[in-house]
């Protein structure tokens, strides 16, 4: 280990080697922390914009007199729970994870933002696939079944086309987004993360569950290919 990288913990899974990563910027003494799987980067704490937007953007949507209830769906490095746990009309903060490895990074205080999360009252981190829990009668509160939520926001796959498992793309069609329909209570948000620019097709497929839907282009530099990026929130209400 050099004094500019370390990796904190590394995991067999059933779905590849987990790997979380530290490293420091050694020209401007950044600290960031990684997660891959297998060959592929889940996060970096170097590029937060779009996963705390995919927060922010869904809460605003509400009145400001609203209680929340939430639901996020990855936890990874923390960005978004921590972002939905800065807005004070949030009650309850449901985090689910297919990792246990994840969740138990964060219960150990590996990562920066872990023990605001764990620390919060708010929150619950619960070890299971979101995408079998949004199914029709299935519950993401295993406590009490039935229970709906005011939003429901996810960062799993890198896009709805471009999944982490080739069962995932099941949730991104009508069926499968009807099932997560019924857990959302009245004029309820779901909102997902994707790691490409809007695809029209699916705007459309959410509008066929949704009373509305539409995709924000969520942009920052890039310092690493030296250009802009484009990432987007795509966001629907009951």
């Amino acid at each position: 280990m050099s004094r500019f990288f370390k990796e904190l913990d590394y995991r067999p899974t059933p779905l590849g080697a987990l790997t979380l990563r530290w490293r420091m910027d050694p020209v401007s003494g950044e600290e960031i922390y990684e997660i891959k799987l297998g060959d592929d980067f889940l996060m970096s704490s170097k590029f937060t914009t779009s996963e705390k937007a995919l927060a922010t953007i869904a809460l605003n949507a509400f009145g400001t007199d609203r209680v929340l209830d939430v639901v996020v769906g990855g936890l990874g490095l923390g960005y978004t729970a921590a972002a939905a746990l800065d807005d004070a009309r949030v009650q309850s903060l449901l985090v689910v994870d297919a990792l246990r490895e994840v969740i138990e990074w964060h219960n150990d205080g590996l990562l920066p933002l872990s023990n605001a999360i764990v620390s919060d009252p708010r929150t619950r981190l619960i070890h299971g696939s979101f995408f079998d829990m949004a199914k029709k009668g299935n519950a993401f509160d295993p406590e009490c079944p039935g229970r709906r939520f005011d939003a429901i926001l996810l960062d799993v796959d890198h896009s709805p086309s471009k999944v982490l498992h080739p069962a995932n793309l099941e949730f991104y069609t009508v069926d499968g987004l009807s099932g997560l329909r019924e857990q959302m209570k009245p004029g309820g948000i779901f909102a997902l993360w994707s790691n490409e620019p809007p695809e029209e097709s699916f705007t459309q497929t959410l509008r066929n569950v949704f009373s509305e839907a539409r995709a924000e282009e969520v942009r920052f530099y890039n310092p690493l290919q030296e250009n802009e990026a484009i990432q987007s929130v795509y966001v629907a209400q009951v």
